[in-house]
């Protein structure tokens, strides 16, 4: 992984923080409760009480990585939903955008082809209800 694509997916995880996203750490399913950057020189994340500490330069590795939704998994209640959503988006109004992003980090979507990158693990179906 990349140092680009390690910073991409740092930014990605800290805009699903609020919606409990779950991170495979060392091959258990976590439930991400913070990541914080101490000293500019290490960053911890903190899943439900166990927290893990990397160097800044190793941010997150694929040893830890989101489990997110393909698109493709969307239940016909949620396509319904989200469609409103998408069709209500006005370019002019960015808080439009941002809470149609919202919408899909709080349903842990893969709206930016991160497991198709390598970057992400589909997650088995279920993991979030």
């Amino acid at each position: 992984m990349t140092q680009e694509e390690k910073q991409f997916l740092l930014k990605d995880i800290c805009g699903r923080l609020p919606y409990k996203v779950k991170i495979n750490c060392f091959d258990v399913p976590r439930t991400l409760e913070s990541i914080s950057i101490d000293c500019d020189e290490f960053v911890t994340i903190d899943c439900g009480g166990e927290h893990f500490y990397h160097p800044l330069s190793n941010i997150l590795h694929k040893d830890c990585l989101p489990y997110l939704r393909p698109m493709s998994s969307m239940t016909d209640e949620e396509r319904v939903e989200y469609n409103i959503i998408k069709c209500s988006i006005c370019p002019d109004e960015p808080d439009d955008y941002a809470g149609f992003v919202d919408w899909l980090n709080e349903h842990h979507f893969d709206y930016r082809g991160l497991i198709e990158k390598g970057l992400a693990i589909e997650a088995p179906e279920g993991m979030y209800n």
